[in-house]
């Protein structure tokens, strides 16, 4: 009888036992879903920061180097990944440098030769008029939380979003880091490794500013790590979005189009 007892005892313990396990790891899991969602939710925020559906910007891009510095005066269009037109306003005699984004393709339009050129892709690691930005930062026709997984941890005051490309995804690109805010859930800094997980250059955010409806940091810092003395910095001078703009406006005939 006594062993019987012990036996209906343990019995008890054990089931006991493994519902708490059972518990635990439910626990663990909600929590990794969880995070997971969370991750994905922030990576779809800084997807579409600048873009929402479709925008209007002027912009100036201010490029330093050991050889020389200059500065541009950009007037862009865009509409969702698919589609961007960026022109050149100043100096004068750069007006009218286009560059046209149509899906997966690009056009840089030269006005002084009247002539639009296929930017292949064995060129989209270039520099775009002598910066920091490649032609390939200018032409995302797929968004982040397509090309890469998202990990996600935090501090007291930020989010930190890992991302590591997808097995599909074409980059020259080995991971990205994403800081964010937690008070207002916008980006402090991007940082991209090579394959060999080597800091290769640094992108900051700064000076917040209400563009309309929507708050952003008015000015990205770009900084490569591997070479010294340059940088290139945007700041947007005026951001407008839910323009009225359609596929139709994203041609080559528009591209060439005089002001």
């Amino acid at each position: 009888m006594a062993l019987l007892g012990g036996l209906a005892a343990g019995s008890v313990w054990s089931r006991l036992l493994c519902l708490l396990l059972l518990s635990f790891f439910s626990l663990c899991w909600a929590e990794s879903v969880s995070d997971e969602a969370r991750a994905v939710e922030l990576l779809e925020r800084i997807d579409t920061l600048y873009q929402q559906e479709s925008a209007r910007a002027i912009m100036t891009m201010s490029i330093v180097t050991p050889e020389f510095e200059r500065s541009l005066m950009l007037e862009s269009w865009s509409l969702g990944i698919d589609y961007a037109l960026v022109r050149v306003l100043e100096p004068q005699k750069e007006r009218g440098v286009s560059t046209l984004q149509r899906d997966n393709e690009m056009w840089n339009y030269l006005p002084k030769i009247r002539k639009v050129v296929k930017v292949p892709p064995s060129m989209m690691m270039g520099s775009w008029m002598g910066s920091d930005f490649t032609n390939d930062d200018l032409m995302r026709e797929v968004s982040l939380v397509d090309e890469y997984q998202v990990r996600l941890s935090e501090t007291d005051t930020e989010y930190q979003l890992d991302l590591t490309p997808r097995e599909q995804t074409v980059t020259v690109w080995g991971g990205l880091e994403i800081i964010i805010r937690k008070d207002d859930l916008l980006p402090v800094r991007q940082r991209y490794f090579d394959e060999e997980g080597t800091l290769m250059r640094v992108m900051e955010f700064s000076d917040i500013t209400d563009f309309g409806e929507v708050t952003l940091p008015a000015t990205m810092t770009l900084t490569p790590m591997n070479k010294t003395g340059h940088q290139t910095t945007v700041t947007y001078q005026g951001l407008d979005f839910g323009v009225d703009l359609t596929e139709d406006f994203f041609t080559l005939n528009n591209l060439r189009r005089p002001f």
